[in-house]
C-alpha cells in the first residue's frame, strides 16, 4: 500500500499555503482489489486535470478511506476497482463514508469493472447511487464521462 495519506506523508489541507490549495481527491479501491495499475492511471488522469491526489493504494481498508477523508477534507473521493467485485465492496465503503455527516459535502464516485456481467454491469449503477455515490462510471463507457465529471464546475450536479 502507498504511504500517501498516512502519517505525515501528506500536508493537511488546513496547513497548506494558499498557492498549494487546489482541488484534492482521495483515491482508493475496495478491500478485495489488489490491482494498482488502474489506480496509477486514474491518479495520472486526475493530475493532468489539475487535481492533487492522495492515493491510498490497493486493498484499501474502508477505515483508512474514512480516516483520510475526515483528516484531509478532499474535494472528491474516487473509488476504482477492476476485480469484478467493486459493486460489493463499494457499498461497504460508501456506507462508512456517508455515516459521517461531516463528509456529506464530498462528492464520491466509483468506477471500473464493478461486476462480472460485462455490458450488464450497468445494473449496479442505480443501487450504488442510492447507496450514496454521486456518480458511477462503468468500464464499457470509457474514460470520457469521468473526465467530463472532474472538469464540471459543479460536480455534484452531474450524474453519469
Amino acid at each position: 500500500m502507498s504511504e500517501a495519506g498516512v502519517g505525515e506523508a501528506v500536508e493537511p489541507r488546513s496547513e497548506q499555503s494558499p498557492e498549494k490549495a487546489g482541488k484534492r481527491a482521495v483515491l482508493a479501491t475496495v478491500p478485495s482489489d489488489s490491482h494498482m495499475w488502474n489506480m496509477v492511471y486514474i491518479e495520472l488522469l486526475l493530475q493532468e486535470h489539475g487535481w492533487d491526489v492522495i492515493n491510498l493504494g490497493a486493498c484499501t481498508p474502508p477505515e483508512l478511506t474514512v480516516e483520510t477523508c475526515l483528516k484531509e477534507k478532499p474535494d472528491m473521493l474516487v473509488i476504482t476497482s477492476v476485480n469484478g467485485h467493486g459493486h460489493i465492496g463499494g457499498r461497504k465503503v460508501i456506507g462508512q463514508i456517508r455515516s459521517h455527516t461531516e463528509l456529506d459535502y464530498m462528492p464520491a464516485v466509483i468506477g471500473g469493472k464493478l461486476g462480472t456481467l460485462g455490458a450488464n454491469n450497468k445494473v449496479f449503477a442505480d443501487p450504488l447511487v442510492s447507496a450514496g455515490y454521486s456518480a458511477v462510471f462503468l468500464e464499457n463507457e470509457g474514460v470520457e464521462p469521468f473526465t467530463e465529471f472532474i472538469e464540471a464546475p459543479k460536480r455534484g450536479e452531474l450524474v453519469a
